[in-house]
Order: structure tokens, then sequence, then C-alpha cells
């Protein structure tokens, strides 16, 4: 610093700082384009209400990095939701009025559309697929997507809710029935059995719970999707997640957090031990933590909870984490894992044998066939 004759102080600067950004610039530019395009693209679709449920959720919190698809046969409540892309599932089949509970009018609404879903998903790294499963379009629709993600070379990764049991048997079968199908074409099947949600909160109103539903899968595909986009205090790129999920099977997810002085052991207890999460994961063949924090987050909390994990899981387990730190999580520390490779009789429930007759009304009744 140096001052004229006027008394003003006058920056100097370094001739050789100037010249270091100009020697550099040309490679700084190239690193940057280099980046932009490594960087994975990422979709999330929402199909039927449920799905499209989350969709505005997404759309109204954000995910860094993500870009939001709704698909629908119901026109109004497509026009009422917020997404980046559109696509009004069976324009001619359903003419905007519903799938009417119906998966295979679901299947078929999207089977017309397959071309605008492929066009939506084209260049796409990794697809993450929400719906609300027992319903018409939901059901029905999200095993065509998977397809067509799938078969585009995209990280396929369906997030889908089981029905509460008071909505009836009906739903039920439906779900287990589109849960099969989701499962034979996606990369990990991530399922949130509602009924399990009553364990955490049994007061809740109906539609608190349907909420709660809601900000779970929101939060899983935040989690996982921000571990890759979002510059944070240990970052995965987009071959960790592709290790864990690329042949994830049936997954679970468990959240936890605490704000006590044992806040790091506390939330990956809570995280554990999550009703969400009620299967023996021992067997489990991977897990992906992702772990947020206030400012004061140390880095040894964070291994702590990567420990407790790897403590529950095979000696053969692939496990990788990412953690975060968020200003709003102030003393806070929160877990969520999502275990991949489990085996759990919540999802599908006990196997129970079905009559010839019994097969025969369902396949007439929803449009499907039984395979024995």
């Amino acid at each position: 610093m140096e001052i004229n004759k006027s008394g003003a102080n006058i920056e100097i600067k370094e001739p050789h700082t100037e010249a270091k950004r100009k020697g550099t610039a040309d490679i700084d530019a190239e690193l940057e384009q280099l980046l932009a395009k490594q960087r994975a693209s990422i979709k999330v679709v929402g199909c039927g209400g449920g799905g499209n449920n989350t969709i505005n959720r997404i759309s109204e919190i954000g995910v860094v990095g993500a870009e939001t698809v709704a698909c629908n046969t119901d026109a109004q409540d497509l026009l009422y939701t917020t997404a980046d892309k559109k696509i009004l599932l069976g324009r001619e089949l359903t003419h905007g009025l519903g799938a009417g509970s119906v998966p295979r009018i679901g299947e078929e609404a999207a089977r017309e559309a397959e071309h605008e879903i492929k066009e939506s998903l084209q260049g796409a790294d990794m697809v993450f697929i929400t719906c609300g499963l027992g319903g018409g379009t939901g059901t029905g629709s999200a095993p065509i997507v998977a397809e067509v993600a799938k078969k585009l070379g995209a990280l396929t990764v369906a997030i889908v809710t089981m029905p509460f049991h008071m909505e009836g048997q009906r739903r039920y079968e439906n779900a287990v029935m589109g849960l099969e199908k989701l499962e034979s074409n996606v990369d990990t099947l991530i399922v949130i059995p509602n009924d399990k949600l009553l364990e955490l909160a049994p007061d809740l109103p109906l539609h608190t719970a349907f909420k709660v539903a809601d900000e779970i899968l929101t939060n899983a595909v935040k989690g996982i999707a921000e571990l890759v986009t979002k510059a944070g205090l240990v970052n995965l790129d987009f071959a960790d997640i592709r290790a864990v999920m690329g042949n994830g099977g049936v997954a679970l997810i468990g959240v936890g957090e605490s704000d006590t002085e044992n806040r790091a052991a506390e939330a990956v207890e809570k995280a554990i031990n999550n009703p969400l999460l009620d299967a023996d994961i021992s067997g489990a063949n991977g897990a992906l933590i992702n772990i947020a924090g206030g400012p004061d987050m140390t880095l040894d909390e964070a291994k702590k909870i990567v420990e407790a994990v790897s403590g529950k899981l095979d000696e053969d387990a692939r496990i990788i984490w990412g953690a975060q730190i968020s200003e709003d999580l102030s003393n806070m520390v929160r877990t969520m894992l999502i275990v991949t490779g489990v085996k759990s009789p919540q999802i599908f429930g006990p196997k129970t044998k079905v009559s010839q007759k019994e097969k025969k009304e369902i396949e007439n009744e929803l449009g499907i066939d039984f395979v024995d």
C-alpha cells in the first residue's frame, strides 16, 4: 500500500499475481468445461398422484442439479403440479380423466406416451422414479418409466410407498404386483411401508401421515442426489453411487437425528432402529450414508457414524458415505441410511396361496397375468 500526493490510499497489485491469473486462464477454462461435461445428469420422475405430490415438494425445497418430470393420466392434477417437464399419459386412452385405480390402464397409458417418456429421459445418468403404489397410474406407469430409463443406460432407482393397511386389500394387492414389476426393471428399489410411519407417530391424522410419507420420499431423493451434485465436507462422485446402487436390489431407508451431547451416536442409533428399516441388515450387500450437521459438526463425529453402520453389516458389504454442512442444522446431526440388498417380510408380506378361481378374478379385474 502507498499514499499519493492527495493523501488517498492506492492499492498496488503485484504484477506476478495478474500474470499468474492470465497464465492459468486457458487451463481454468478447460477444467471448467471438463467438469461441466462430467457433471451427472439427474432426473426425478413422479408417476401418478402420489409421485406428483413428491415432485411438488421437490420443486418447493429444491434439489441441486436435478430436473423434475411429472407424469399423470389426470390432466387436472398434472396442471397443478410444478415440474420442469410434464407428460400427460394416455391422451387417447383416458382423455385426461385418470386411470380409475386400475394399474392396467396406467400401464397402457404409459405405453402410449413411451416416446415422450424416452425423450424426457435422454442423456440422464441417473433417474429417480417416485410413486405411491396401489393406485392405477403410479402402479401401472412406474415400471414402464423404469424400463425406458434402464434401456437408455441410466442408473435407475425407484423410491415408492406401500399403502396403509386401512386403504384396503385391493390397493395392497395392486401395490405388491406393481412392486414385483418394478423390482425387475430398476437397479435399486427403495420401499417405504406407510404402515411403519404409524409406528413413528401413531396419533397422526391421515392427511398428515401422507405428508410425512411425501417428506421421506423427497428427503431420500434429495439426500442421494446432493451427495453428488452439492459441495460438502465429504463428497461422493457418481461412480460411488453407482457402485452401491447399481445392483442394490430391494432397499430400506432409516433416518435419525439428535442434538444431545452424544448426538452422533444417537443419530445413527435412531437411523438403524428406525421402524422404516425393520429388517435384518446383517446380510445387506451395501449401504449409502448421508450425514448432515451444523457448522460445528466434526469429521470425527461423521467417522463414528460410519463405523457404527459398518459394524452392523457383513464385512464384504460396500459402504459409501458423504457429509454436508447445513446452516439450519445448528447443534444437530442428522443421518440418512439406505441399506441395499435386504430381505424384509414387511414389504411383500407373508406368502399366501391364491386359488385358481381367485387368480382368474384378480387377472380379469386388474388386467394382469399370474406367473407361477
